[in-house]
């Protein structure tokens, strides 16, 4: 996961009522202690409905169907955010040709209070470890113009899907080194590219889609706010961030350089919503008091959305090695909603 790196000083005002409920939540679950409180904390997003809550449960029909069946789980109403992935192997791909689009796009028409999450790919060949060389290569082109078709391609393809509202999380975690649409090695064209991805999806006719700007949480290769396009072209700050690195403290990934407290800083100051597209247990097992963390934070900032990634190690239903992890998000999940 992301090195830790230095971080600009957290704002002045902070939030009482925050710092109350991480002091006094009760332990629902048997030994399990509310987390230590951070030195300081990031003002609270204005009070508002409760977030929108969903979690990525798998690809095509099969993660339509268990949606549901998440919800069941918890013994509630079926969520009202559907998370996908596009994925990143060819340009047909990104362009949305699979068969899963589909299925998600009629989950998301049935209801109108439905989100549908989509992480979009900015570079075919997405996870195949490329050089910093060609990806480089690969970013000037798409700086110069080069993809702009296969992005009006995949905006068509949502529009007449009848999904024009759709979440984009383009270029997810671009300041790791994963994925080849990763920014460190050309920041200046990274942005010029996610500039013209956005103008050319924006261009097609009845369009109504968000693009939600998605670093992972931390430094890593380089600061994510390097990498920020501008104002014009984001409508939500994400943040990917999951329980690690190990020995971690949730209190610590507040306060860590570009951690969630500098996501909160940042989306004020350019007066956007926040979401948490990715999150969930990592490096530190099942750790019932990240989950209470984690949750009681997003309940104090009001996120657009926030979406649990459901699968092991980092999940809480279809992963049974988290039964302490579980509990606590099935009891704050149902009490914040």
């Amino acid at each position: 996961m992301a090195p830790h790196g230095t971080r600009r000083t957290p704002p002045a005002l902070f939030t009482v009522a925050l710092a109350l409920v991480l002091l006094t939540w009760p332990a629902c679950v048997p030994g399990v202690e509310s987390p230590p409180l951070p030195a300081r904390t990031a003002p609270a997003q204005a009070s508002g409905p409760p977030t929108a809550y969903g979690a990525y449960v798998g690809y095509g029909a099969d993660a339509v169907r268990r949606v549901a069946e998440f919800g069941a789980w918890l013994g509630r109403p079926e969520p009202r955010v559907g998370h996908a992935y596009l994925p990143g192997e060819n340009w047909s791909d990104i362009e949305g040709a699979s068969n899963d689009l589909a299925p998600w796009a009629d989950w998301r028409r049935k209801e109108q209070d439905r989100l549908l999450v989509l992480n979009v790919p900015m570079l075919d060949r997405n996870e195949a470890h490329l050089p910093d060389d060609v990806v480089r290569a690969e970013l000037a082109d798409g700086a110069a113009g080069r993809y702009d078709d296969h992005f009006r391609a995949l905006a068509r393809r949502l529009v007449q899907l009848g999904v024009p509202d759709t979440e984009i999380v383009l270029g997810w975690e671009m300041n790791g080194t994963t994925y080849t649409h990763r920014c460190a090695p050309d920041p200046a064209s990274w942005k010029r590219y996610w500039t013209r991805i956005v103008t050319a999806m924006r261009s097609v006719p009845g369009q109504r889609f968000r693009f939600d700007f998605t670093p992972t949480r931390g430094r890593d290769a380089i600061p994510w706010t390097e990498c920020y396009p501008g104002d014009d072209y984001v409508d939500v700050i994400g943040m990917d961030a999951y329980d690690a690195p190990r020995g971690l403290s949730f209190s610590e990934q507040l306060t860590e350089p570009y951690g969630l407290l500098a996501q909160v800083d940042f989306a004020r100051a350019h007066h956007k919503p926040i979401a948490y597209p990715e999150w969930g247990l990592f490096d530190n097992g099942d750790n019932p008091t990240y989950m209470r963390g984690m949750l009681t934070w997003m309940a104090g900032q009001h996120p657009l959305y926030q979406t649990i990634s459901d699968y092991c190690p980092h999940g809480v239903w279809r992963c049974r090695d988290n039964p302490k992890s579980s509990a606590v998000y099935r009891s704050l999940t149902d009490s914040q909603s």
